[in-house]
Parts: structure tokens; C-alpha cells; sequence
């Protein structure tokens, strides 16, 4: 097992009640910590963790820059697909050891560009363990959906293995009731229609795992597969109005993996990693009214290989380093149709097949320069060569360094200062490349497979503070300098037809301020009480490609932010809380329309009670406030650099209360 690992057993076993001491930017919280809370699984320990917030990964493509900011016994989950949410769900508390809050680096870790890592210690012992959840779900309008989740786990000999089986029905709370209501550019009324849509989804997901001891390592071959279905409906109806929209999405996502793990050596360790992934998209969205009848097709392939190896080298007890190597092959295989009134209409890169080949070069290294500092340096080299056929035929090759510099300060054992350079490079979004619709609002986005990836300078500086027992609050602020900016521009056809398309419209800027604060009640008189918040603000620039004057980045959220309240009633027990998630805006810019959303706040009050220590049953009123979402789109007559106001059009949706009942048994253990 790995050194992380090793370290924690050592400090769980040292501090059996309370957290323990900071050593070395690493605080351990044992499993007793978490005990007055009563979790069911590792990720009731995660949300609970001071000054934490879960970072579940970013969905791109290639192994090294998906990762997340927790680790299962001092080793990155091997699954892409897998979310690490579900990871944690799968993983019974009472498996679990303690946590790991790995601060600004340690000797060993790879912290994997994160400032705040958490790692998972979880018991080594043969014991059959399982959990088995069913959770209830009445909506408003008297929907009625219902999900399983059914896991296990277990040692046969010196075979580790687990499985888990998740499905269900959801709801969209995106969709509801409401008023649309268009105004010409004088803001006289145009049009009044009620909304009536309806979103509900079918899925399920079948994963698995084995472990094992071959050739003096650690072999673990993981397995993914998952389905869902989607489908959408919206009525709209007025004087002169009748209109209506359906949207059918299926997904079919696999994934086979494998990790090897082994020592060479007392301070060396290789580690090799495999991993095949597809997901298959089909989309039919059609929109009828007095004016016509539209409809958009969309079929879609994505695999993607990777194949990496890491060794790892610990020097001394200050220093370590690892160096490897990653390369993935990625293919696309789209193919897109747009219909008027039944006639074809062509679609800028409507076929295309686009692979691309990339390999990634990295070293990294750790030193302890002093009892209170940390340096973390890394740099990644990236190249690959893509290709497209079909209605865009382009090759290209791109090639990018990225370095990176992270020094971590402790002040004291309650304080420490962190800052962080580093060049990042985003992948390239294959969703990019291929259009989509929203035929219900107008909305057809064409394809654009000649994008480069955003690459960006980032500069940030945090400072943390352990408050009082179990508390703690993190103030941090970055900004980040952009080249090739992906946003949206005009794509214009032979025809004289112009579409809204994804494109790199030149450099821009992004800042923003977080705190994250997490405070134990005790002392306030409100025992058993814990408040964790965190914001972030931000603000950015962009040169807009339509009307050359400066913007605000599309899709970029001025403010987010969230509370949770929660108190453990030893004496009942039960627990008791409310989640509020703060609302927020987020602005679209396309050629011909700027579109804003606001989502009003979402407020989820609780509670949890065990009458046995293996049975759990919570319940919940999701949406209590009954919040909705306002969509409101200025659209123009054409390009907005030259065109008038055609319209401002207001969407207000409403969506209701929902009562929740989620009932959770505990096999094992």
C-alpha cells in the first residue's frame, strides 16, 4: 500500500477521537470524528470535512487533468466515467478508517494541480460489507419516481471485489409551468402564451471491480456500464399561439480499465494505468406551430484509449518526485440533420470523423524545504495531431508546455498561506465540433471541428485558517489570463446562411474571490451544530467576435454560492439540517442573441434518523421555496453589430415542492 496510506493507519490508530494535529500539511480526522453525524457512506464524511469542498473532476478527455480532488486509500480512483460522487456513495462508513485533508502538498502525493486533497483510508478487513438504498420521490403535479441502489463488496482469499447496481426514474426541475411573454423592442406586447413542459428521465448503471496481488503489485480491473434515456416535452399555447416541442435523448456510456500498482524497490513505485471508454448519443428534437414544422437529428461515437505509466521516486522524507508518460487516441463519429417543413436544410459540418492522437510527457516534484515550507514544481508537455473528414477535412498539429509552481507557508499548525502559477490548457470538447438545437426556443448551434484548446495563466494565493475545533475558513483569489478564448462567433454559408457557432475568438481574462467556511455550533450554544458556506465571485473580458466591444465570457456565473446547516440529536437519534443553494445568472452571446438565465435560490430542509445502527431513513422537501427559472432573450434581426431589436422575449418557470423518502440498510460490516 502506499506511503499516505501507511501514514494514516499510524496517525488514526494515535488519535482514536478527535482530529489530529497538522503534520506536515496533512490533518487526520478518524472515523469516530464523524460519528455524532451517524453517515451512511464516505461521501455523508466528505461533505462534512472543514474548509473541503468536493471537486468531482473535469469531464475531458485524457486521464491526467480529469481528476478529482479525493483519493481512495492514497491512490486516484482508476474509473474516468465513474463519478466521484458515486465512487463515494459506493463506500459504507463503517468501511471507512478516517480521512486524510491533505494540505498544499506532501512528500509522496501527487496532488494533482489541487491545493486541498482528501484521501479515504478505508479498512483492510475480509468482512462482507453491502448497502441497499430505495428512495421515493413525489412530485408536485403527482409524478411519482422511485431509484435503487443496491452495493457490496468483499474479500474471497486474496481477491478484493466490489459491484454496484443504481437505477431509477428522475425528473427535470428545469421544466414546469409558466408565462412566456415577447415585446418588440419598444417593449410593446407581441405575444402571451402559457408554458407546459415536462422532463423525465430513465437510467441505470451497472459497475464493478476486482483487486488482487500479481507479480509483486496490486492488479485491479474496473468495469462501467450505464444507459439513460430522456425525454422532453413543452406546450404553448395563446391568442394566435399553439405550439409544441419534444426532445428524445438516448446515452449508452462503457468503460473497461485497469490499474497496476507495484514497488520497486523500498522508495520506487510504478504504477500503470489502461482505459477504454465510449459513450453513443442519438438526439430527435422536433417544433411545430402555425408557421412550420422543424426537426433535428443528431447520432453520435466517442471512444476514447488512454494508455499511462507513473514512476515514482521518494528520495528522503523532504523530497520526491515521479516522471511519466500518458498518450490517448480519441475518435468522433457525428453525424447531424436539420429539416424545414420537411425540406433538408444544410448544416455547417453536419458528417464529420475526427481522430485525434496525444501523447503527454510530465515530471513533477515535491520538496520540504523547511518544517513550514513546500514546493510543488511540475511540467507537463502535451502534442497531438488531429484530423477531420467528412464536410470539414483539416489536420493540425498542436503543441504545448505546461508548467507548473505551488508553494505552500505554515505559519503555524492553525495557519497557512498557499500560492500557485501554473500554464493550464484545456481539452478540446468533442460536443464542440458537432451541432445541437434547442428548437423550442430557435436555437440551432452548428459544428466547428478547427478549434484550438483555451490556454491560460493562472495566479492564485490562498490563506486558511483552523478555527475553534473542527472549524475552519479559506479566503482565495486567482486570476487567469486567456489566449483563445472559446466562445461563440457567426459561421456564414454559400447559401447566405449564418449560424451561431463555437469558435476561439482571441484572449480575455478571468478573476474571481472565494471563501469557504466551515464552523462548529458548540460554542454558540447549539450543540451537535455545524454551518458550512462558500461563495465565489467572479468577473471576466472578452472582446465580443459579433460587435468587437468588451463582454463578459458566456456561460461564466457572476456568483455562486451555498449554506448547510445540519445538528446531530444524539438522543434521538436523528439528525436534522437545510441545504440552500444560492441562485444565480449565466449570459449566452451569440451572433444574433443574448440570452440570460436566473435561477431563483433552492432549499432542501431534512431529516435523518437510525432506530438501528444498519437502518436509515431520511426524509427531505427538495425545492420547499418552489423556486424557478427565468430565461429572458434579447434576439435581433440579424448580427447585433448592425441589426435592431426584433424582440425581448421572458420565459418564467415555475417548479414546485418535492417530498422525498429515502430509506438505506447496511449489510455487513
Amino acid at each position: 500500500m502506499s506511503h499516505i496510506y501507511t501514514v494514516a493507519q499510524a496517525l488514526l490508530a494515535a488519535q482514536p477521537e478527535a482530529a489530529a494535529a497538522p503534520v506536515q500539511g496533512v490533518i487526520t480526522y478518524p472515523a469516530a470524528h464523524f460519528a455524532e453525524a451517524r453517515p451512511t457512506t464516505a461521501l455523508d464524511m466528505i461533505l462534512r470535512l472543514p474548509g473541503f469542498s468536493l471537486d468531482r473532476g473535469e469531464d475531458v478527455r485524457g486521464f491526467e487533468g480529469a481528476a478529482g480532488n479525493v483519493l481512495i486509500d492514497g491512490r486516484r480512483p482508476a474509473s474516468k466515467s465513474d463519478n466521484l460522487e458515486e465512487v463515494l456513495r459506493r463506500i459504507p462508513a463503517s468501511q471507512v478508517v478516517g480521512i486524510e485533508l491533505i494540505r498544499g502538498g506532501a512528500p509522496g502525493i501527487d496532488m494533482q494541480g489541487k491545493p486541498i486533497l482528501a484521501n479515504v483510508v478505508r479498512s483492510q478487513t475480509a468482512s462482507l460489507q453491502g448497502l441497499a438504498v430505495y428512495a421515493h420521490r413525489y412530485v408536485y403535479d403527482g409524478r411519482q419516481v422511485g431509484a435503487v441502489r443496491l452495493e457490496a463488496s468483499g474479500r474471497l482469499a486474496d481477491t478484493a471485489w466490489e459491484a454496484s447496481l443504481v437505477g431509477g426514474q428522475g425528473v427535470d426541475d428545469g421544466a414546469g409551468e409558466g408565462l412566456r411573454v415577447r415585446r418588440d423592442g419598444a417593449g410593446a406586447p407581441l405575444l402571451v402564451s402559457a408554458i407546459d413542459s415536462e422532463g423525465n428521465a430513465r437510467n441505470g448503471a451497472l459497475t464493478g471491480a476486482v483487486e488482487r496481488s500479481v507479480l509483486g503489485g496490486d492488479l485491479r480491473l474496473n468495469g462501467r456500464f450505464f444507459k439513460d434515456h430522456y425525454t422532453y416535452e413543452e406546450d404553448n399555447v395563446g391568442a394566435g399561439v399553439r405550439a409544441r416541442a419534444q426532445d428524445d435523448v438516448r446515452k449508452t456510456e462503457t468503460e473497461l480499465g485497469l490499474r497496476f500498482d507495484r514497488p520497486l524497490g523500498q522508495r520506487t513505485r510504478l504504477e500503470l494505468i489502461g482505459l477504454r471508454q465510449t459513450a453513443d448519443e442519438q438526439i430527435e428534437a422536433s417544433f411545430a406551430d402555425p408557421a412550420g414544422r422543424l426537426r433535428f437529428e443528431l447520432d453520435s461515437e466517442i471512444a476514447e484509449t488512454i494508455g499511462r505509466g507513473v514512476l515514482r521516486f521518494r528520495q528522503s522524507e523532504a523530497l520526491s518526485w515521479e516522471v511519466g508518460l500518458e498518450g490517448a487516441l480519441n475518435q468522433l463519429d457525428s453525424a447531424s440533420a436539420f429539416a424545414r417543413d420537411g425540406v433538408s436544410v444544410p448544416l455547417p459540418a453536419a458528417q464529420v470523423q475526427v481522430e485525434e492522437i496525444r501523447a503527454e510527457a510530465f515530471a513533477k516534484l515535491t520538496w520540504r524545504a523547511s518544517p513550514r515550507l513546500t514546493t510543488d514544481l511540475g511540467l507537463r508537455y502535451e502534442a497531438s495531431d488531429i484530423s477531420a473528414e467528412g464536410d470539414v477535412a483539416l489536420e493540425k498539429s498542436l503543441q504545448f508546455a505546461k508548467p507548473r509552481l505551488a508553494l505552500t507557508f505554515a505559519q503555524s499548525p492553525q495557519t497557512q498561506f498557499r500560492f500557485s502559477l501554473e500554464r493550464s490548457v484545456g481539452q478540446l470538447d468533442f460536443d464542440d465540433f458537432v451541432a445541437s438545437s434547442s428548437l423550442s426556443s430557435g436555437v440551432l448551434t452548428a459544428g466547428n471541428p478547427d478549434l484550438n484548446p483555451a490556454q491560460e495563466w493562472i495566479a492564485e494565493a490562498a490563506v486558511e485558517k483552523r478555527l475553534w475545533e473542527g472549524g475552519a475558513l479559506v479566503l482565495t483569489v486567482r486570476r487567469a489570463e486567456i489566449t483563445d478564448v472559446i466562445d461563440r462567433a457567426p459561421v456564414r454559408l454559400t447559401s447566405g446562411e449564418i449560424y451561431d457557432a463555437p469558435a476561439n475568438i482571441g484572449s480575455g481574462w478571468r478573476e474571481e474571490a472565494s471563501v469557504n467556511l466551515t464552523l462548529p455550533l458548540g460554542r454558540l450554544g447549539l450543540e451537535g451544530g455545524q454551518l458550512q458556506a462558500k461563495s465565489t465571485w467572479r468577473r471576466s473580458e472578452v472582446t465580443d467576435p459579433t460587435t468587437g466591444e468588451a463582454r463578459e465570457i458566456s456561460k461564466l456565473r457572476p456568483v455562486e454560492w451555498e449554506a448547510r446547516f445540519s445538528q446531530a440529536l444524539p438522543a434521538w437519534n436523528s439528525l436534522w439540517g437545510v441545504d440552500v443553494f444560492g441562485g444565480w445568472r449565466e449570459t449566452h452571446y451569440r451572433f444574433d442573441e443574448i440570452s440570460t438565465f436566473k435561477l431563483r435560490p433552492y432549499v432542501v430542509p431534512y431529516v435523518e434518523w437510525k432506530p438501528q445502527a444498519d437502518w436509515v431513513l431520511r426524509f427531505e422537501i427538495p425545492n420547499v421555496t418552489e423556486r424557478g427559472l427565468i430565461r429572458t432573450r434579447t434576439v435581433y434581426d440579424g448580427p447585433r453589430d448592425t441589426a435592431q431589436v426584433a424582440y425581448v422575449e421572458d420565459r418564467d418557470i415555475g417548479f414546485g415542492r418535492m417530498y422525498r423518502l429515502r430509506i438505506s440498510k447496511t449489510l455487513g460490516g
